[in-house]
């Protein structure tokens, strides 16, 4: 949820607020939707045009749900109007710049999280949405649930089998 700045903060404040806090989670789960940055950038920007245009109390309060679940259906409606799913390479997706700034890892933790993200990548594509939003976006599983139209069992559902195949493979790869 938006803080505002001060109780008299204008509609426009209350927008670049949006903006700021949830531009760069939005570009990588819509890059990783369509699989282009250009794509995506134009399906954010599309998705934040729609956020202006609504009633502030329409959206005050459920910001980051309102902005991912408008973002998940432009870019359905992109890959639906070319009629054709594009991927990005292995490991490009994860690459996409941000302005939030990242902190040191370790070189152990680059390799666990390389190693978990390409386990990520080989899950079925609904089981990858759903731990991307919960792990990346830190979403509620009610909340993906009215950001992807699933049942809220259904996404306990795809979270669990997920984790679940994860810790096997990530147990199962070499040290």
């Amino acid at each position: 949820m938006i803080t505002p700045t001060s109780p008299h903060e204008s509609a426009g404040e209350f927008v670049e607020a949006a903006v700021a806090q949830h531009q760069a989670s939005l570009l990588r789960y819509a890059a990783r939707l369509v699989g282009d940055l250009d794509r995506a950038r134009d399906v954010v920007q599309d998705t934040f045009v729609k956020f202006m245009a609504q009633p502030r109390a329409a959206v005050e309060g459920h910001e980051a749900e309102w902005l991912f679940t408008v973002c998940r259906h432009r870019a359905f409606d992109v890959l639906r109007k070319e009629g054709r799913m594009s991927h990005f390479a292995d490991g490009e997706a994860e690459r996409v710049s941000s302005s939030e700034p990242r902190p040191g890892l370790v070189l152990e933790q680059k390799e666990t999280q390389s190693a978990l993200l390409a386990l990520i990548h080989r899950l079925p594509p609904n089981q990858q949405e759903v731990i991307r939003l919960k792990f990346q976006s830190g979403f509620s599983y009610k909340e993906i649930s009215r950001i992807t139209a699933l049942s809220v069992s259904n996404v306990g559902f795809l979270i669990h089998t997920a984790v679940t195949r994860l810790r096997r493979d990530f147990a199962a790869l070499p040290r």
